[in-house]
């Protein structure tokens, strides 16, 4: 006869205590600044809302808003003429050729090397060392513009960040996509231009983004070669009456102005790529 023996059934294990948090000295440091950014937050708002109607805005505002439209003017068109000439960059520091590769790389490394004021200085002051020679070749008129200078400093600048993000995004594109077009007859150009960009321009949607914010903050640096941005209209208002809340609104358009971007950024990368997102 088989015994069978029935084993008694134990109560669950009690769950692992959770770990005690630890306050560390890192931990207590994130509070405490955090704390302190949202009083001087709630100190700012108040502090600003109670001049919304004061004198400094009835006499300056007209000129801050000139200021953004200035602002968005310089950006916009340098980050359009970067972006033309990076796609001529971004292919020559791709190519194997030494003769395009060397030229494109020093470019980039230069430009992205070098802070955008020295820049910036080199072209808007320096051309005037050269100015007999621009004259005779009659380019003085687009040196001597302040605002033409700026334009020409920014574009070259943003070109190479733009020209390495591109670069980049294109050697992201799979190695078979170039196969198979080659497969199907297709030239490289052909290739390039209708298979490779639209896919390479999803990829550095991101980047071009995040260039475009750090030009809007950059574009400050305007201001010093007479040109009457945001924070040229600032430092003029300053230099008037003396009130830093001129600064003050300036910080609170620039924030106004890269959050807009971001969340119409966001917007498109959404759009753009709502065919790559899982169902």
């Amino acid at each position: 006869m088989t015994a069978y023996v029935q084993k008694a059934s134990l109560p669950p294990a009690p769950p692992p205590a959770a770990p005690a948090r630890r306050w560390s000295a890192t931990r207590i440091t994130g509070n405490v600044l955090m704390a302190l950014w949202i009083v001087a937050g709630i100190w700012l708002l108040t502090y600003l809302g109670g001049r919304i109607g004061g004198d400094f805005l009835a006499n300056y505002w007209q000129r801050y808003e000139d200021g953004v439209l200035t602002t968005l003017k310089l950006v916009g068109a340098s980050m359009v003429i970067g972006a033309v000439i990076s796609i001529p960059v971004a292919m020559a520091r791709a190519s194997r050729n030494a003769l395009l590769a060397v030229p494109a790389f020093a470019y980039v490394y230069f430009f992205r090397g070098t802070p955008l004021i020295a820049q910036t200085f080199l072209i808007y002051y320096g051309s005037g060392s050269f100015q007999p020679l621009l004259k005779d070749a009659g380019l003085w008129w687009f040196f001597r513009d302040a605002w033409y200078c700026a334009i020409f400093a920014f574009s070259l600048n943003t070109s190479a960040y733009q020209a390495e993000i591109l670069r980049g995004a294109i050697r992201n594109i799979d190695r078979g996509q170039w196969e198979a077009a080659k497969a199907l007859g297709l030239g490289r150009l052909v290739t390039l231009r209708k298979i490779i960009l639209p896919q390479a321009m999803i990829v550095a949607l991101r980047p071009y983004g995040n260039e475009l914010i750090l030009m809007i903050k950059g574009s400050a640096i305007a201001s010093i070669i007479t040109i009457y941005d945001i924070m040229g209209v600032t430092g003029r208002s300053f230099s008037r009456t003396y009130d830093f809340q001129a600064y003050i609104w300036a910080a609170v358009l620039y924030l106004l102005i890269v959050e807009t971007l971001r969340r119409i950024w966001d917007q498109l990368e959404k759009r753009l790529t709502r065919h790559l997102v899982r169902r």
